[in-house]
């Protein structure tokens, strides 16, 4: 019965650490406007048809935030690295290119997938200059998510 109880105290001392720790972090995130922090947010984009909607809600994202207080990045695999080709279009025939421009413009990084470069042929003279390659896509994200991006997939 004692070891028990001094099982669950060290739980209750850990899990309390866990709650402070959890806390503190929440305790550093710094103020940016209309009530929320400032944050670090990656999209996920892997089709050109939802590109458009995309890019809206990354332009009303910085809107809300202000663009000095929001680091935004979309990358882009499969269909959706089309975005980031020149005269690539959606399915309603809209070329993304100068929303892409616009939003790069206002401190947006757009990233494309090397995989995908490859595997569709895309010829790289016409990926848009404001796109960086990454080696994949998908590892990408997932390496943003462990730097502490938080995940968007509109």
């Amino acid at each position: 019965m004692i070891r028990i109880k001094k099982l669950m105290a060290l739980l209750s001392v850990v899990g309390l650490g866990v709650v402070l720790s959890a806390c503190a972090t929440g305790a550093k995130m710094e103020p940016a406007k209309n009530g929320y922090n400032k944050q670090k947010v990656v999209y996920h984009l892997n089709d050109i048809d939802s590109a458009f909607g995309a890019l809206r809600n990354a332009k009303n994202h910085l809107n809300a935030l202000g663009d000095e207080n929001v680091e935004l990045i979309v990358v882009t695999h499969s269909k959706g690295a089309f975005t980031l080709v020149d005269g690539s279009k959606d399915a309603k025939g809209r070329d993304m290119n100068d929303m892409v421009n616009k939003l790069s413009n206002r401190g947006v990084k757009f990233q494309i997938c090397a995989n995908t470069i490859r595997g569709k042929k895309i010829d790289k003279t016409k990926i848009n200059l404001n796109a960086e390659v990454v080696p994949s896509g998908v590892a990408q994200i997932a390496h943003l998510e462990q730097m502490g991006y938080n995940y968007i997939k509109p």
